[in-house]
């Protein structure tokens, strides 16, 4: 049996990220369904549906967004915001993300006088119309970017548009004409004809038609794709089927009007009202297979959706008036907060996809299918302030083990506690997610059991809550894997005086039968822990009515002097810690036991205080217990995380690096690690053997108040105040190999160069440490040169073959080098060799050649410059290789004078150690004979001259 141990983490990659997507706003939908554009701020984003992954982001005016549409082509995104401008951009046909913004085709300044809440573009993506609060109509050309037509007189805000432009193959080789058909505050409908007889004509800025039928705003305009129907819905909670298909009257003597062959269209025709009974913000017509013959026999065959203030979208048959099915879940008994954040403000019907798309006031989209009459996707927009997070395996065998076999139904979803009383439950692989509804107030903590299986929540309404998923209708295939199963609550444990802020439940299955739940401890604001007996609890939702189970406390302690902040239950189920406000921890012993049979059944349970951990300076945040040993980490205010031995409650480590409070710990690799979060936004992997940190993990910018780890402990993720959740993967031995590869690329290009230098292949060599960014290896090679060169003299380096290297090396290379001429020119010791190989690329090189090198290496950096957000157009790249080599010959003056001045410096000092020489040679040594007799000569010659 191998006894090794396992190899310490060292690196986390982020894998995945679950960001805000929409923070509420106009939204708008591809035709094909794949991608949202929505607003998250004052940004427009456009995700990839099925990935769940932002794919660009469009560079807005820090406005807010007031209007958006996508053109049917998917060729251009148009919206408004509160600056009243209008941007036009062009939409990414690739769904691989892009790192740039990007920048608007057009942008058109003041647009509007007014602000845009609606703007619609036609089915030839041509023409975009946007309706203003000043009740002035434009029409635009979105290629040219000028308005067509303005058509005003509508009394009020302009609430809703849609194009008409008939399509039936009983109209082919007629021309049909294009209307714009609006809908205001003032109730009425108008239709306008844009089509270019009625422009000349100047009839186009009135409107061919007023329809007059609601009473309040209407909020929703469709038309059939014939032309003949029109459907209005509006906040009167009526929907009104039109007939608006041009239809020639004959005058009382049966003879065609004034008899000059024009015939006058009747007015469009109100055939149908729908009391909805609820306020409509949107409706639309559904596609018939069977088509329509344009008589009103035809609207027996017409079927609308409307989707309004009760948060679910209902499909209607036209002719009966009556509704044929419901998607959604109407909710019954909520409050009127609630009420108003579940309302619906806007849907889209996707027909590529049978589809509707419904936007809802609590910023979650949801996802219906028409065929499947079912939900079958849930983006939620914005999670807010993130407090706890668990993984998940609703798909878990019920007898699985904890081999390979069952990995790939482990952690296949994580659930999220938010600033809200709805928990978010997210498949771990895309961003599709359920709410579970249930806590009437803030969700403060989660946990799970039976390996994950089970979901149990603490909530400030003062309760708790146990959820079990319900399969039905889902199988554990590779398919079924990434949806998300629906959720029910199956009990609630209710009986403390404040809100429940801790929670951990039993470790274990019942020994008798591992499909039964053993127990559970709540902590509370009320300073007091709960002991709840779950033996009763079912495993799964399937045959669970839509009451919850009441559970009973076994046990309750008065446990702290202050808020408890955590809860942990030990691996083997035998002890209990608490970490509270008052800087203590404290471990419990758990005492549970089953008598008796089905009939008489008898639980008892009791914890007793065995220890208490002293020596936070603030409060205790988490408390872990270690997996693998004997051990304690708990997470303070006071910016540590301390260790602490289960033997005697002394504390054996002291973890310290965060600048603010931890909030949460965890033990990795079977106890040789940690893992931390804490307030600032940080989370770090910590080496418990050395007390080092081993690696830091920082895509937050607030605090990180949620942590979890996997079953596999491969994937951390980390939830924060700033609404991300961030995926971290272990990434190790990838960092290992890459290392090793590198480690074995680099002996092999050194044994190169090795071999290049013996066989004098100058060339390769110096093309070689320039690859290799080896400067010290370059140097050395310069260096050697003078003594290996036959004639020195007739080469500038030293060696002809090293001339000619530099004569000719291209501009990246040439660039480079001169940056380590700069870095070894600083430096006395280096400074020779420096100077040599700059004397020999100015001699050998023109200046011109030098800078169009630097212009190559400056334009080579920008493209392969990644992250690199500004905007390159219109600047020259001359500009950037011009600036480095000013940059470069700025660096080299004022060294290379002050080498020339130490060289001048030295060659004077040089004559006086020469004349010193001389003087001591004279003057210590003495003279020889002949000198003597020559000194002696001169001297008498000297005295008779000075005599004469």
């Amino acid at each position: 049996m191998s006894t090794q141990k396992p190899k310490l983490k060292t690196a986390f990659k982020k894998a995945r990220v679950i960001s805000p997507l929409y923070t509420g706003g106009p939204v708008a939908a591809t035709p094909d369904g794949t991608r949202l554009v929505t607003c998250v701020g004052e940004e427009a984003v456009l995700t990839n549906v099925e990935e769940g992954t932002e794919i660009c982001r469009f560079i807005g005016d820090t406005e807010s967004i007031t209007s958006i549409c996508i053109s049917p082509s998917s060729s251009h995104v148009c919206l408004f915001t509160s600056s009243l401008s209008l941007r036009i951009y062009e939409l990414p046909t690739s769904l691989t993300p892009l790192e740039k913004s990007i920048h608007p085709l057009r942008v058109i300044a003041r647009a509007h006088d007014a602000p845009v809440h609606v703007c619609k573009t036609d089915p030839t993506s041509t023409y975009l119309a946007s309706g203003a609060a000043d009740g002035v109509v434009k029409v635009w050309d979105i290629q040219r970017g000028y308005v067509t037509h303005v058509f005003k007189g509508h009394g009020g805000v302009v609430s809703a548009l849609v194009f008409n432009y008939p399509f039936d193959p009983s109209f082919l080789g007629r021309e049909t004409k294009m209307q714009l058909i609006t809908a205001s505050v003032d109730t009425r409908i108008r239709i306008f004809d844009l089509s270019a007889a009625a422009a000349r004509s100047g009839a186009a800025s009135k409107p061919e038609a007023v329809l007059e039928g609601h009473v309040s705003v209407p909020r929703g305009l469709d038309v059939t794709r014939d032309g003949k129907w029109l459907v209005s819905g509006g906040r009167d909670s009526v929907a009104l089927i039109w007939d608006i298909s041009p239809k020639p009257t004959q005058d009382e003597k049966g003879k065609s009007s004034k008899g000059k062959g024009k015939e006058k269209a009747a007015a469009p025709l109100l055939v149908k009202t729908i009391p909805v009974l609820e306020r409509v913000e949107a409706v639309g017509f559904l596609p018939q297979d069977d088509g329509l013959n344009g008589t009103t026999s035809g609207k027996a065959k017409l079927q609308i959706y409307t989707a309004g203030e009760k948060g679910v979208v209902k499909v209607w048959d036209v002719s009966a008036g009556s509704v044929l099915y419901t998607l959604g879940q109407e909710q019954e008994s909520i409050s009127d907060d609630q009420e108003e954040q579940r309302q619906i403000v806007d849907a889209i019907h996707v027909p590529a996809m049978s589809t509707i798309i419904s936007i809802h006031a609590d910023q979650n989209i949801l996802f219906h299918s028409l065929t499947a009459r079912s939900l079958t996707r849930q983006l939620v927009g914005y999670n807010d302030e993130i407090v706890d997070a668990t993984f998940l395996s609703p798909f878990l065998p019920p007898q699985a083990t904890a081999g390979p076999s069952t990995s790939k139904y482990m952690d296949t979803h994580v659930a999220l506690a938010t600033n809200s009383s709805l928990i978010r439950v997210y498949s771990s692989n895309s961003l599709d997610a359920r709410l579970l509804s249930g806590h009437s107030e803030i969700v403060l903590c989660l946990d799970q059991g039976a390996q994950g299986r089970i979901l149990v929540s603490g909530s400030k309404d003062r309760s708790a809550r146990i959820w079990a998923p319900s399969l039905s209708g889902l199988s554990s295939d590779d398919s079924s894997l990434a949806l998300v199963p629906e959720w029910k609550c199956v009990a609630i444990c209710e009986g403390h005086a404040e809100s429940v802020g801790a929670i951990a439940m039993s470790r274990r299955t019942s020994e008798d039968d591992q499909n039964a739940l053993r127990y559970m401890f709540t902590g509370s604001q009320d300073r007091t822990i709960k002991m709840w007996d779950l033996s009763t609890v079912p495993i799964s939702a399937e045959n669970v009515d839509n009451q919850a189970m009441k559970l009973k406390s076994l046990a309750t302690h008065k446990a702290h002097e202050k808020d408890i902040n955590s809860l942990d239950i030990a691996p083997n189920d035998r002890l209990l810690v608490s970490g509270s406000q008052d800087r203590t921890a404290k471990i419990w012993a758990i005492e549970y036991s089953v008598s008796g049979n089905d009939s008489s059944r008898t639980v008892r349970g009791e914890i007793k205080l065995l220890g208490t951990c002293k020596g936070h300076k603030r409060g205790v945040w988490s408390v872990k217990f270690g997996r693998a040993e004997r051990v304690l980490a708990t997470g303070s205010g006071d910016k540590t995380v301390k260790l602490w031995s289960l033997d005697d409650f002394t504390c054996v480590k002291t973890f310290e690096g965060h600048t603010n409070s931890v909030l949460r710990v965890d033990f990795i690799n079977a106890g040789m690690q940690l893992v931390s979060a804490a307030s600032d936004g940080l989370v770090k992997l910590w080496n418990v053997k050395e007390e080092t940190c081993t690696a830091t993990m920082d895509n937050h910018e607030d605090k990180v108040w949620a942590l979890a780890v996997s079953s596999d402990e491969r994937t951390i993720a980390s939830g924060a105040a700033d609404s991300v959740v961030t995926f971290w993967e272990d990434c190790t031995e990838e960092q290992e190999q890459e290392k090793e590869s590198k480690r074995a690329d680099m002996v092999l290009k050194q044994q190169d160069f090795e071999n290049y230098l013996a066989l004098h292949d100058y060339r390769n060599a110096i093309l070689l440490a320039l690859a290799m960014e080896q400067p010290g290896r370059l140097h050395s090679l310069f260096k050697a040169l003078p003594s290996e060169s036959a004639a020195p003299t007739s080469s500038i380096t030293g060696h002809l073959a090293v001339d000619e290297v530099l004569r000719t090396l291209s501009g990246a290379d040439l660039a480079r080098l001169l940056r380590y001429v700069q870095s070894w020119n600083a430096k006395a010791k280096t400074s020779v060799v420096a100077q040599r190989v700059l004397h020999a690329i100015v001699k050998l090189r023109a200046a011109e050649d030098i800078m169009s090198a630097f212009n190559q290496a400056n334009t080579l950096a920008k493209l392969t410059l990644t992250n690199d957000l500004a905007v390159t157009s219109g600047k020259p790249a001359e500009k950037g290789g011009a600036t480095a080599l000013r940059e470069l010959i700025e660096a080299l003056v004022p060294y290379t004078e002050r080498h020339l001045t130490r060289m001048d410096k030295l060659v004077q000092e040089s004559y006086v150690i020469d004349y010193l020489l001389g003087e001591m040679d004279g003057g210590m040594f003495g003279l020889d004979d002949d000198l003597e007799e020559e000194a002696d000569i001169m001297d008498v010659d000297t005295a008779v001259g000075v005599v004469a």
